[in-house]
């Protein structure tokens, strides 16, 4: 019953880690741009400009003509929410609070396992690619002109705190899985070991 619970907890663990990092994949504010008192907010979508009174939004209509870090971050963050959606599949099919594939045991768990590796990957990559997307911004704001004062925005920590709960709650379904089977292994060797013993006896 614990392990199921631990299970469930790995999974829903890595549920907010994606729900966060949809948010942070959607959110405007990944890199901001002051000028006076003139603002710009950068997404990966779409570009938000104007002042504290009237803000106007537009998306982007040319893909190719976007800075590089935009074009990167924006593929890698898709890549990381496909490979979470596998991994909410498989996790479900195989945790043991779920009626899937009872058929098959052996099956069922390799599934969690499955489930857990991808959302490690996906949220290590939503955490490398928020990271260089720093990096960019970093090194923008340290050659910008002394006037304008560019930097990263809110969505980044979304997405660093998505993709560490989802990595995390990964790791909790996958070592579960690992040590339940190493308990039921050492379970079955000591019944064959004392039905030998009887056997031996009698």
């Amino acid at each position: 019953m614990a392990s199921s619970g631990l299970q469930l907890f790995g999974f829903l663990l890595s549920l907010v880690g994606v729900s966060a990092t949809i948010a942070a994949t959607f959110m405007v504010e990944w890199g901001k741009e002051s000028q006076a008192k003139h603002r710009v907010y950068e997404g990966l979508w779409m570009s938000c400009s104007g002042t504290s009174e009237r803000t106007t939004c537009e998306n982007y209509k040319f893909l190719l003509k976007l800075p590089i870090e935009v074009q990167a971050t924006r593929a890698l963050m898709l890549v990381s929410l496909f490979l979470s959606a596998m991994a909410l599949i498989a996790s479900t099919l195989g945790m043991k609070c779920t009626r899937f594939m009872d058929a098959m045991p052996q099956s069922k768990g390799k599934a969690t396992v499955f489930g857990g590796i991808l959302f490690i990957i996906s949220g290590v990559l939503t955490i490398i690619i928020t990271s260089w997307y720093v990096s960019r911004m970093v090194e923008m704001h340290n050659t910008a002109h002394r006037l304008q004062s560019k930097e990263f925005g809110h969505a980044v920590f979304v997405s660093w705190a998505g993709g560490f709960f989802t990595a995390l709650g990964g790791v909790i379904l996958s070592l579960r899985r690992c040590w339940g089977s190493r308990g039921s292994e050492e379970s079955i060797s000591t019944n064959q070991l004392l039905s030998t013993t009887k056997s031996n006896y009698v």
